[in-house]
């Protein structure tokens, strides 16, 4: 037997709101015992000293670019990236070269990933045909491979006929569609938000409504076929009261926030870092505002990272060149505990749940449990660690990210995958 026996751990249950000071032994991958005072024979021994123990961290929206885009990030790299983040899990976006839209093509991700990964991967499969658009794809035989949601994430589905066949079709297989909430005609050149810096900077605006349209479009399918929708990286006002009044009308919708959006705002577009380019982009004092609300007050379910890798070559050019997107696994714990936990806007385990059970529960996966015989994905975090995110520290292959040099709040000190530890801060 393979036994590790965590000592003086202050367990967090994020599905019931519980701290306690705890011991937890895990036995051949599994949790074994949950007490205070464990005595294991022949067990490894690590004292936590009072850090926080969490179920493992799941990251629902990922890019982790294998296939295709090597150059940018491998399952390899990613999900050693997730593993410092903390992350146990994560889910994978098809936009890769080929699209995730078959079951060969599942299979054969889910065989790199038993192969190079360190954390869980689990594929999201295309909703339609090399996300086109234009055709379902092999939706059915792709669950069966393995999928645990579909998006066309960084295109929308345009034809709201062809989204509509999708939901009805995912909720007889029982899958979430992840919606890309954007609407190409609104949206058309522009690479920042529409406001006071896209008018000083000169560069091509995206009016909120690009998103907001949108979601009310997928909320109204929803509502009317009775099918299930996560809206992906949530980033106006608008957007936000639409999801809180839908939930409120019990339609079946969540959504998720990234870290950059609920920490940065659009005045920073005016250093013309093209780190400071994604999708959605980075939008108003105002929008942070209602997104913190949001969270607050339970309307956005998840924190997921949208973690985009670029390679640097790709993103040195003009800013309306450059391609969308930030990585974001090696920052989102400190950003939460920073902007979020340390300001009282959420509890430590309500910021947990949208990182671990939340994302969960709409994947349905089995995951971010701590109970007797569940899997031993844990992630050790000390929440008063101080420190400032250098490029030379990163483990994605990508280092494109605005927060360099930012000094950041909360780390994980060890993350531990079917009770074998993948992560240590002391490695």
């Amino acid at each position: 037997m393979n036994k590790l026996l965590l000592k003086n751990a202050k367990l967090v249950n994020p599905a019931e709101g519980i701290i306690q000071d705890q011991d937890l032994l895990i036995i051949d991958g599994k949790i074994a015992k949950i007490e205070n005072c464990i005595k294991a024979k022949d067990a490894d021994l690590i004292d936590l000293n009072g850090k926080i123990l969490s179920p493992g961290l799941i990251d629902m929206h990922v890019h982790l670019r294998e296939p295709g885009f090597e150059h940018k990030e491998t399952i390899k790299t990613g999900t050693e990236a997730a593993a410092k983040g903390g992350f146990t899990s994560v889910a994978c976006m098809p936009n890769t070269n080929p699209v995730i839209d078959s079951q060969t093509l599942v299979e054969g991700l889910l065989s790199i990933a038993k192969e190079d990964g360190v954390v869980n991967v689990y594929p999201i499969g295309a909703i339609t045909k090399g996300s086109q658009g234009q055709e379902l794809a092999e939706i059915s035989s792709m669950k069966e491979a393995g999928i645990v949601g579909i998006s066309d994430d960084g295109s929308p589905v345009m034809n709201s006929e062809m989204m509509r066949l999708a939901l009805e079709y995912a909720k007889d297989l029982e899958l979430t569609i992840i919606s890309h909430c954007e609407d190409e005609n609104l949206a058309g050149a522009g690479v920042v938000n529409q406001g006071y810096y896209s008018t000083v900077t000169g560069l091509n605006p995206i009016p909120s409504s690009a998103e907001s349209v949108m979601v009310a479009r997928d909320i109204c399918l929803a509502e009317e076929t009775g099918s299930r929708v996560h809206i992906a990286h949530i980033s106006t006002k608008e957007s936000v009261e639409l999801v809180r009044q839908a939930k409120k009308r019990g339609v079946k919708v969540s959504c998720e926030v990234t870290p950059h959006h609920f920490t940065l705002t659009d005045e920073l577009i005016t250093s013309f870092d093209t780190n400071t380019k994604m999708n959605p982009p980075l939008r108003s004092e105002e929008d942070v505002a209602a997104i913190k609300k949001g969270l607050k007050d339970g309307t956005i379910d998840v924190i997921a990272t949208d973690h985009a890798p670029h390679s640097v070559e790709e993103k040195d050019v003009e800013y309306n060149y450059a391609p969308f997107g930030i990585i974001g696994l090696e920052t989102a714990l400190a950003l939460v505990v920073s902007e979020l936990i340390e300001p009282g806007i959420l509890t430590l385990e309500e910021a947990l749940a949208k990182l671990t059970v939340n994302p969960a529960e709409i994947l349905g996966i089995d995951k971010a449990k701590i109970e007797i015989g569940a899997d031993a994905d844990l992630t050790v975090i000390d929440i008063d660690d101080e420190w400032k995110l250098r490029a030379e520290d990163l483990v994605s292959k990508s280092k494109n990210t605005p927060f360099i040099d930012y000094n950041l709040k909360g780390r994980t000190l060890m993350t531990i995958v079917g009770g074998k530890i993948v992560y240590s801060s002391d490695e």
